[in-house]
């Protein structure tokens, strides 16, 4: 799917009179936070922790002129629309929500209380937005994958697997935009133009993911893409460990898989996501309108090898992605 993409820098917020700041600085203001993953994930408490500093970089503290409640969903759609639920209630000024089921949960909640949503990937076609440039309701924020971002991952799966001959996209269709066909045009164009087979995997369960990893490990040849979806991350050293178990060599959408073990990963940094992210909610508690404020596109990519993982798998790291990757594990 074609889209229309725009980029505007976040500005500076519009200089107010000191006494006006200061009024709205001295207001407690509340806000919600609704993170994907669980209270206990490393690379949960990272991005919340780099949200945080942005805010206190803005002059927003906890206890002083803001009120955090915080939830998390724990990869469950189920949960995420308990918890928005209850977020809503408690009417905050604004909420921060992160990954696409977690916004679409809240957007089912409110139309009036503002959300800025992280780790969402078509706001368009997710009907959160009218268009990038123009949100148009209570909500807007920041895209982490593009679609093409599919036809780079399989690009570098062919790159770092010589012989590469079929490789499979997992996703949660549940959890992925546009339940996965967001990313399947990319994905299938790019493999036509590689001459390597591609097969679509939908996974709902974990027994779908040990049907589809040990079908993959059985073939010659074989590789996945490992979507970054709120499903798949809470699952994360599992999918890891099932790969390196049936010798099947993936290429993953954040950092956060290789840090675990996986072999390599292009995608958004999501610290600098949820930096910026703070601009936006200092900007609209102090006035701004979510609808003024145009949805943003990831400005810094980084790509991360495993090589112990690699050496595992039997493969020769090109110099190629060696030269590229901005952290190599050993």
């Amino acid at each position: 799917m074609k889209r229309r993409t725009f980029i505007a820098g976040l500005g500076s917020a519009a200089a107010l009179p000191l006494g006006v700041r200061a009024q709205q600085m001295a207001r407690l203001r509340r806000l919600g936070v609704i993170m994907a993953l669980g209270e206990d994930d490393p690379s949960s408490k990272a991005f919340l922790a780099a949200f945080i500093l942005g805010l206190q970089e803005e002059g927003w503290s906890e206890g002083r002129n803001l009120k955090m409640d915080i939830r998390w969903a724990a990869g469950d759609a189920d949960r995420a629309r308990a918890l928005a639920k209850e977020l809503v209630a408690l009417q905050p000024d604004l909420i921060l929500s992160q990954s696409t089921p977690v916004t679409a949960a809240l957007q089912r909640e409110t139309r009036t209380i503002p959300i800025v949503f992280t780790s969402v990937s078509d706001p368009v076609g997710d009907g959160f937005v009218a268009s990038l440039a123009h949100p148009g309701g209570n909500l807007t924020g920041f895209i982490d994958e593009e679609a093409a971002m599919a036809g780079k991952w399989l690009e570098m799966l062919s790159e770092i697997v010589p012989g590469l001959k079929r490789a499979a996209i997992i996703f949660n269709p549940d959890t992925a935009p546009g339940r996965g066909s967001y990313f399947l045009s990319p994905f299938e164009s790019t493999a036509r133009s590689l001459k390597v087979e591609s097969i679509a995997a939908p996974v709902h369960s974990d027994a779908e993911l040990v049907k589809i990893i040990t079908s993959l490990g059985r073939a010659v040849g074989s590789g996945a893409v490992i979507r970054s979806d709120s499903f798949l991350n809470a699952r994360r050293e599992r999918i890891i460990s099932m790969l390196a178990e049936h010798k099947v060599p993936a290429v993953y959408g954040s950092s956060t898989y290789t840090r675990a073990g996986g072999l390599l990963s292009y995608g958004a940094a999501p610290l600098d996501i949820f930096r910026r992210a703070a601009a936006y909610v200092d900007r609209i508690l102090r006035g701004a309108k979510p609808e003024e404020l145009p949805v943003q596109l990831s400005t810094k990519f980084e790509m991360s090898l495993n090589a112990t993982t690699a050496k595992a798998l039997g493969l020769e790291v090109p110099p190629s992605i060696l030269l590229r990757a901005v952290e190599v594990i050993e």
